[in-house]
């Protein structure tokens, strides 16, 4: 698919992933998933053109230095526990591409930041599982980069910036998580305080690039921050896709207030889509 209008520029997304390998579980699952998946499988219209690789910094890697796949032919990483046999099975065969790992990694270099290299890592559930939907046939060659151990906001917005050029490659910034990720805090209890935090997510994406950076690298601040994350994994990508699309709007491209028995989640576009004037 190419629209003949889609922008030059690839905008970068923060999407909420979901949990472990629900695609592969509609009949466990019924229709709990309907509405995220619906907004991941309308991400290539509003990309308006396929992109030549897609970079994903998932929630579910994380390394001493900034770490790039470069596998050609990454393996399954069945990084979660207590599902179905059937899952522990399942293919997303897309091609890495060494040749964009390098590119990453010379990009991170130059920006003065601790890069590596890794030849032989496979895809987690937090590239995988939104993928199987977004790109079903696995035609987009994918490169994952991991997250650096402390988890620094800062430090992340920095490589977000780091990564912008290859906005201008026809290279898509995607970054993986969770807009709200407590596992113990999940449901109905969950529902006013994931909707404190999901409504100061909001105001923050929303405000100009200069405060949400601001208001960002000082998330834990935020009403209900810790009970919404008690350890940051899942948001820090959102710092890397902020960081790549500079002074670009941020849009919310999905919502629901009652995930799972009664959570906020949202997931982020940051740049225009095809069509926008």
């Amino acid at each position: 698919m190419n629209t003949p209008n889609a922008p030059r520029t690839l905008p970068t997304y923060f999407i909420s992933h979901g949990g472990g390998p629900w695609p592969w579980m509609q009949e466990e699952m019924g229709q709990a998933y309907a509405g995220l998946a619906a907004a991941l499988a309308d991400m290539p219209r509003q990309i308006g053109r396929t992109p030549d690789a897609i970079l994903m910094v998932s929630a579910h890697w994380e390394a001493p230095a900034f770490t790039v796949m470069g596998n050609p032919k990454p393996p399954m990483i069945y990084d979660y526990g207590g599902f179905p046999e059937h899952t522990y099975h399942v293919r997303y065969d897309a091609p890495g591409s060494p040749a964009l790992a390098r590119r990453v990694q010379g990009l991170i270099e130059t920006a003065g930041l601790p890069a590596a290299f890794d030849a032989e890592r496979g895809f987690d559930h937090g590239m995988f599982s939104p993928m199987a939907v977004m790109y079903p046939k696995a035609e987009v060659p994918t490169v994952q980069l991991s997250l650096r151990q402390g988890l620094d906001p800062a430090e992340h917005v920095a490589l977000g910036r780091a990564l912008a050029p290859l906005r201008d490659e026809n290279v898509l910034i995607v970054g993986s998580g969770l807009s709200y990720h407590n596992l113990r805090h999940f449901g109905p209890q969950a529902r006013d305080v994931s909707k404190a935090f999901d409504d100061w997510l909001g105001d923050t994406v929303d405000a100009p690039s200069a405060q949400r950076v601001e208001r960002l690298l000082a998330w834990s601040q935020a009403p209900a921050a810790r009970i919404a994350h008690p350890r940051e994994e899942h948001l820090i990508p959102l710092m890397v896709a902020i960081g790549a699309a500079g002074e670009e709007r941020g849009v919310r491209v999905y919502h629901e207030d009652a995930f799972r028995g009664g959570v906020s989640v949202s997931s982020y576009r940051f740049g225009a889509a095809a069509g926008d004037a």
